[in-house]
Order: structure tokens, then sequence, then C-alpha cells
């Protein structure tokens, strides 16, 4: 019985989170409510708050889902006994981009998360948390550069805090801009050919040198 009581539970958690993507999707994040979540969930709204205290935090569960399939790869990366950190780090990147090009779900959340999350004054806690993200984002890119620094792959006086700023503005700019004008360009086939462009920026630009 607690077994089957468990299993419940995390298939109602799953159908709220499922309502939320498509509620999210079609009505952007501030306009929907958790009354418009549970309706398309068929569950009560007490059902939501006890899975998730708030919006921000039901948003944030959407998103962690998001990124399970590739957290493998970032954390080789920024293990300091991985022998190819660099490598890691672009097979995730290039996964990534084709993961967006080819998989629907992860493209609809990725256009809930560039173009339909609204930061009104009412999503604060969102905005913290997106915040929170976006810093331990950088400082998890900035450790698979030093990483590879410390391999050799990436020249020894790169300054790896303003790399990963500039990798991260990159990644987001690439996935932003496709999924706004898909029409510009290939993302699956062309994924090999960003994701070296921007390794290339770190490479060769004297601006992100010490």
């Amino acid at each position: 019985m607690v077994r089957r009581t468990k299993e419940e539970a995390l298939e109602t958690r799953s159908q709220i989170l499922e309502a939320a993507e498509n509620a999210f999707h079609e009505r952007g994040v501030a306009r929907t409510t958790l009354a418009d979540i549970a309706t398309l969930a068929g569950v009560t709204r007490g059902a939501i708050y006890w899975h998730f205290s708030n919006k921000a935090d039901l948003f944030q569960a959407m998103l962690d889902r998001l990124n399970e399939p590739l957290d493998a790869l970032a954390r080789a990366s920024e293990s300091e006994d991985e022998l190819d950190p660099l490598g890691c780090l672009r097979i995730l990147l290039v996964h990534l981009f084709q993961q967006i090009a080819t998989d629907p779900k992860i493209r609809r959340i990725n256009e809930i998360l560039f173009h339909k999350c609204e930061f009104t004054n009412e999503m604060c806690d969102l905005r913290r948390q997106r915040h929170s993200a976006a810093v331990e984002c950088n400082m998890r890119i900035e450790l698979s550069l030093s990483n590879a620094m410390n391999r050799q792959q990436l020249p020894h006086d790169l300054d790896p805090y303003r790399a990963a700023i500039a990798l991260h503005a990159y990644i987001d700019g690439v996935i932003g801009q496709w999924l706004l004008i898909p029409e510009t360009h290939d993302l699956f086939h062309e994924a090999e050919r960003c994701v070296d462009a921007g390794l290339d920026m770190l490479r060769l630009s004297p601006a992100l040198r010490n």
C-alpha cells in the first residue's frame, strides 16, 4: 500500500509538471495561475501545494527535469580527474543543441525559458531562482574551463571567469536566436560547428586573456 501511495504521488507530480509545461508554453509563465495548472492536470490546488511551494518552485522543477540527461557529462567536465574535460564539455553542448532541435518537449521547455518567462513583480521568487541558476552555471563552466587549462586543452593565460561568462552568453544566444528564427539554419546538423565556434573564441580571443 505504501509503495502504491508513493507511485500515485509521483504520477500526480508528473501530471502537474506536464500540465504546467503546456500552460506555460501556451500562456506564458506570468499569465498562468496555479488554478490553470490544476484544472489542466485534473487535480486540486492543494495537490499542487503538496508537491511544490509556489509557481517558481514548480517552474524550477520543470527545468530540473530538462537538465537531468546531460548532468553526467557536466559532472565529468567539472571533475579534476577527468582526462578530457574540454571534450566532455564539447559533447555536452553538441547534445544540448541537437536535443533542442529534435526533441519537441525539450524545445518547448526552452521556448518557455527563453521567450515566455516574464519577470513581473509577482514573479520575484522566479527571478531570484533564475539569478541563482545563472550564477551557478557560470561557476560550473568556469570549473570545466579551469580543468581544461590544467590539461593544456586551453591557453594557460585564459581568464576562466570571463571566458565562462562569454561562453554562457554565446550558448544562450545560439539557443534563443534559433528558437525565435529556426529557419536561419539547421541547428541539428550545425551543432558541432556552433560549439566549435564558441570554443575557438576561448582559444583565440586576446580579450579573454589575463
